[in-house]
C-alpha cells in the first residue's frame, strides 16, 4: 500500500502514475485501421477504442469488470442554507444505495459493473469553510486514502460517483479558487434565488479566510471528504492502469484537483457526460474533456458515467469484434 498520509506524499503517488502502453495503443490503431468499415466511419468509437486499449495493455480489449465506486461525505458549509435539503439526506441516500433502491444501482447492474458504497465520517461533517479550512491535511489525506485503497485492481474500468448535501458549493468553490471567474454557483438539487445568493456568498467567504492554491491544497480547504475519496481513487485507477469515466460537476471538481498538480493526472480519464449544472461545460473545457453524453442530467451519484459505460462497451465491441478485410474477405481493404 502506497503511504498516502501527506500531501507530499500523495504529489509523489501523483508525479509516479504510468503513462499509456504505447505498443497496444499502436496495435489498436493497425487493427482499427482494417476493419470493415470506411476510415473514420466510427468517428469518435475508433478514437475511444485505441485510448482504452493503450491504458489497459491490450490491442483488442473488451470491458469485462468494470467498478462503480460511490462517497459520500457531510459538509459543515450547509448549515450556511446553501441546499434544497437537510444533511440528513446523505445517510438516508447512503441507505438506499446500499438497499440497491437508487438510479445508480440500476445502471450499474446494467453495465455488469459491481457497485462499492463508502460512507465516510458522516456523523462529523468537515468544518464550515465560511471559517477556515474544510479539513485539515491528516483529514483530507485519510480520506483520499480511503478512495485509493477502494479501487479494485483487478478492475478494468472505473467510475466514481458521490452524494453529499452542500457539496455543489464546495465544487464551486474550488473551481473558483483554481480557474478565477465568477459564475461557478448553480442551483444544484434546485436551490431558490435566495439559496444560490447564499452559495455565492458562501463561496466567497471561503476564498476570503482561506489561503492556499495547489489542488490539493485547494481541495483540504474548499472540498469534502466524497471529493478528496474520488480524487483518491482516479488517483489509484491511474497507477493500475484503468481508465475512468468521471461523472458530473462534482466528480470533476475533484479531478481538476489532480489536474492542478500534474497535467497528466488525468490521461487515462475520459468525461462520461455534460451534466445540468451550469458550470460543468467551463470545467469540462478547463480539462479539455468532451463529453460522451449530454442528456440534462443533474442526479450525481456516478449516474451519467455509469451510463457512458454503454458507449465504451460498443466502441470495444466493435473495434476487437468486427472482422478486418482479409478475415471478411472483403476487397479494396
Amino acid at each position: 500500500m502506497t503511504d498516502l498520509n501527506t500531501l507530499t506524499a500523495i504529489r509523489a503517488a501523483l508525479a509516479a502514475g504510468p503513462g499509456p502502453d504505447v505498443m497496444a495503443r499502436d496495435g489498436a490503431a493497425d487493427r482499427n485501421a482494417q476493419l470493415t468499415k470506411p476510415p473514420g466511419a466510427l468517428g469518435r468509437l475508433e478514437d475511444l477504442a485505441q485510448w482504452y486499449a493503450g491504458w489497459v495493455g491490450d490491442a483488442r480489449p473488451r470491458i469485462t469488470a468494470p467498478q462503480v465506486l460511490i462517497f459520500a461525505g457531510n459538509h459543515g458549509v450547509a448549515t450556511q442554507g446553501v441546499s434544497a435539503f437537510p444533511a440528513e439526506v446523505t445517510a438516508q441516500m447512503v441507505a438506499n444505495f446500499r438497499s440497491g433502491g437508487a438510479a445508480i444501482n440500476q445502471l450499474s447492474d446494467l453495465a455488469g459493473a459491481t457497485l462499492d458504497v463508502h460512507a465516510l465520517d458522516l456523523a462529523t461533517p468537515t468544518a464550515d469553510f465560511t471559517q477556515g479550512p474544510a479539513m485539515t491535511e491528516a483529514e483530507v489525506c485519510a480520506a483520499f486514502t480511503t478512495g485509493w485503497t477502494a479501487v479494485d485492481p483487478m478492475a478494468d474500468l472505473l467510475v466514481t460517483g458521490e452524494m453529499g448535501i452542500g457539496n455543489t458549493t464546495s465544487a464551486a468553490a474550488m473551481a473558483t479558487a483554481l480557474l478565477g471567474g465568477t459564475g461557478w454557483a448553480g442551483r444544484g438539487t434546485g436551490v431558490d434565488d435566495a439559496g444560490l445568493a447564499r452559495k455565492e456568498a458562501a463561496i466567497q467567504a471561503g476564498l476570503a479566510v482561506n489561503s492556499g492554491r495547489s489542488g490539493l491544497e485547494v481541495l483540504a480547504a474548499l472540498g469534502g471528504r466524497e471529493l478528496a475519496a474520488m480524487a483518491g481513487a482516479i488517483a489509484a485507477a491511474r497507477a493500475h492502469r484503468i481508465p475512468v469515466i468521471l461523472d458530473g460537476f462534482i466528480c470533476c471538481a475533484a479531478a481538476l484537483c489532480l489536474n492542478a498538480e500534474d497535467e497528466t493526472a488525468l490521461d487515462h480519464c475520459v468525461a462520461g457526460h455534460l451534466s445540468a449544472e451550469g458550470a460543468h461545460a467551463r470545467m469540462l473545457h478547463a480539462l479539455g474533456k468532451a463529453p460522451l453524453l449530454s442528456l440534462g442530467l443533474r442526479l450525481g451519484e456516478g449516474s451519467g458515467a455509469a451510463l457512458a459505460i454503454q458507449i465504451l462497451k460498443g466502441a470495444l465491441s466493435c473495434h476487437s469484434g468486427m472482422a478486418t478485410f482479409a478475415e471478411a474477405g472483403v476487397a479494396g481493404g
